[in-house]
């Protein structure tokens, strides 16, 4: 390993360093309160719709004169007796009630939490929603009426769709409509919102539809799926953006520009709501979870024309899972729910291990194997780079014997012996920094791979070898006590990708021409890479296992096919061919800058006397 690959190692290290110390858990604060909005404080995060205004001051025993005096044309739907019953598709079990004509429980059947109970990912025992309105008679919220369907139980059929309507009869002709059409194969599913008549009883401009959401845990890494839950949003001017995810303090967020949609997004699911014409403003907050039940709390107050319910607001709901080529059939921006990483790393994920992992599932069932084919199709993609670096490095490895009596001549005038070392890389026709390029170039698909697995929900509670989960960590050893920085557990593949990186480590030192301190930091870096990973996915380190032990095998046969000896003849002959060989115009620009520097370090120093 030269100098430049242990410099590129200890810059990767010190990113995944503060990378794991900046997504720590959130301390526990108290509940997101927004006190100068009144429709955000009828419903705050923990607080039922049901405690809204219009809700809190109905008396069941109240004649029809007492709420018509109260609620005006409303009042013929503020008094029922709530029935509720469920609609099941291929992907998920809708719950809805008469009462406000809503959904209230979303169970996604295809997924299971970490300790294997229902997936339940919406609850009106942890979420509520309020769609409040200025009338005549004060604030209503049309999530507190009384609906009627003629909708049952009932199973949709493969590849068919059902539609769920609602109606609040308020009378002369007037009436709230709530229409659900739910699809077998989709977790979205459309709503529409229509008011008839009202017109002179309404008197606001905008309606607005509040959503509280407090997101339970589904992930057996707590701190993980706390650090990776955020409110997220898209509007149509500057595309998406969301909430800091791993901010200790409770956030607050007007947006003035059109938004498209917003989403509650955790790890690997999100429940969002997205609008055919945009909700013209929202404001967004979010506090940390307050045990270990719940990762953190959520809150979206969202505005809209209400001459959009007049015509029928054509909204749609996402429950489901953070697949994301399933996200980019949902709507514009909906895929930026998965995290794929920086731009250029998010390049690399989207248009290559995306699209090379979905081939590969089509085939084979096991990912513990699909892992290892990227591993092999990656190095095989990367062997001429992995070649020209283990080149370049033997290369350097032949000069040392000549750059130490160099250097013993020459004493320790460093910036001649920068002239000298520049001159005799030259002649010999090598460039210093060859080794380093394939290393960068390298880069952007080690860190694709550090964001990709991760946020794949295809690994989730998928098992392969002692691995339960090749999502989150895998327990090799459970520890019956703490070490800092590193966990309560020893994970198996990170141990694993240790010690193959240290083999690895070891390999390069034998064409090395480093030595000293920096041959030595080489070893200590995999050492640092086991407690950064210790609680990552299992499926990244397994990925880093197989990558060592192929590049090992990569550069032992490299090595058995370079002839050492016939590099130092190929140096020795250009040394004699360019001997007499005139300088570039950059190899003269660059020792006039080293000499400039010289006389400027020179006239320095006589200041200094």
């Amino acid at each position: 390993m030269d100098r430049n690959q242990t410099i590129g190692l200890v810059l990767i290290a010190v990113i995944l360093i503060v990378y794991s110390l900046v997504f720590r858990p959130p301390s526990q604060e108290e509940p997101l309160e927004f006190a100068d909005t009144a429709t955000v404080e009828q419903v705050n995060p923990g607080t039922p719709v049901q405690e809204t205004q219009p809700t809190e001051i109905i008396d069941q025993s109240e004649n029809a004169s007492e709420l018509s005096s109260k609620f005006g044309p409303f009042a013929t739907a503020m008094q029922g007796e709530e029935q509720s019953f469920v609609i099941e598709t291929e992907k998920a079990k809708y719950t809805f009630s008469n009462k406000g004509g809503r959904i209230q429980a979303v169970d996604l059947t295809e997924y299971l939490t970490f300790d294997k109970k229902p997936l339940i990912l919406f609850d009106e025992t942890t979420a509520q929603q309020a769609l409040n309105i200025v009338t005549t008679k004060g604030i209503i919220d049309l999530n507190s009426l009384y609906f009627s369907t003629n909708s049952s139980n009932k199973t949709v059929s493969a590849n068919g769709t059902t539609t769920v309507k609602f109606v609040a009869n308020l009378g002369d002709g007037s009436s709230v409509e709530k229409t659900y059409t739910i699809s077998s194969e989709k977790y979205d599913l459309d709503y529409q919102i229509k008011i008839n008549g009202l017109r002179n009883s309404i008197i606001s401009d905008d309606a607005t539809l509040v959503w509280s959401d407090t997101m339970k845990r589904f992930e057996k890494n707590l701190e993980d799926a706390r650090n990776k839950t955020t409110l997220r949003y898209f509007t149509l001017s500057e595309d998406s953006d969301n909430l800091s995810a791993t901010s200790k303090d409770p956030q607050r967020e007007i947006i003035t520009d059109t938004v498209k949609w917003l989403s509650f997004s955790q790890k690997f699911f999100n429940s969002g709501i997205i609008s055919e014409k945009g909700f013209t403003g929202a404001t967004i907050g979010s506090t940390p979870g307050l045990d270990s039940a719940t990762v953190k709390s959520g809150l979206m107050e969202l505005s809209m024309p209400i001459t959009d319910l007049y015509e029928g607001a054509n909204l749609r709901y996402y429950f489901g899972p953070n697949s994301y080529k399933g996200l980019k059939e949902v709507t514009e921006g909906y895929e930026d729910n998965v995290y794929m990483g920086y731009k250029l790393v998010s390049w690399v994920n989207k248009y290559i291990i995306v699209e090379l992992f979905g081939f590969l599932e089509k085939y084979i069932s096991n990912y513990g194997v699909i892992i290892m084919i990227i591993v092999l199709l990656v190095k095989l993609a990367l062997f001429p780079l992995s070649r020209k670096s283990y080149l370049s490095m033997a290369k350097m490895k032949a000069l040392k014997p000549e750059l130490d009596a160099m250097k013993e001549k020459l004493g320790g005038d460093a910036q001649k012996m920068q002239q000298e070392q520049m001159k005799l890389y030259r002649q010999v026709g090598v460039n210093p920094i060859s080794g380093c390029i394939p290393l960068v170039l390298q880069m952007p698909i080690l860190f694709a791979m550090f964001f990709f697995f991760p946020n794949s929900i295809e690994l989730r509670q998928q098992s392969f070898l002692w691995a339960t989960d090749l999502s989150t960590y895998d327990v090799l050893i459970n520890l019956p006590f703490t070490i800092p920085f590193y966990g309560s557990h020893v994970s198996g593949f990170t141990l694993l990708m240790t010690l193959s990186t240290l083999l690895y480590t070891w390999s390069n030192n034998q064409v090395s021409s480093v030595q000293g301190p920096m041959k030595s930091i080489g070893y200590f870096m995999p050492i640092i890479f086991m407690f950064v990973l210790n609680s990552y996915s299992s499926g990244l380190s397994f990925y880093y296992f197989v990558s060592n032990i192929i590049t090992f095998g990569q550069q032992t046969l490299i090595r058995r096919f370079v002839d050492e000896d016939k590099i130092r003849a190929t140096l020795e002959e250009n040394k004699k061919k360019n001997v007499n060989k005139k300088k570039s115009k950059f190899a003269s620009r660059l020792e006039d800058a080293m000499k400039a520097s010289q006389e400027a370090q020179r006239q320095k120093q006589k200041g200094k006397k």
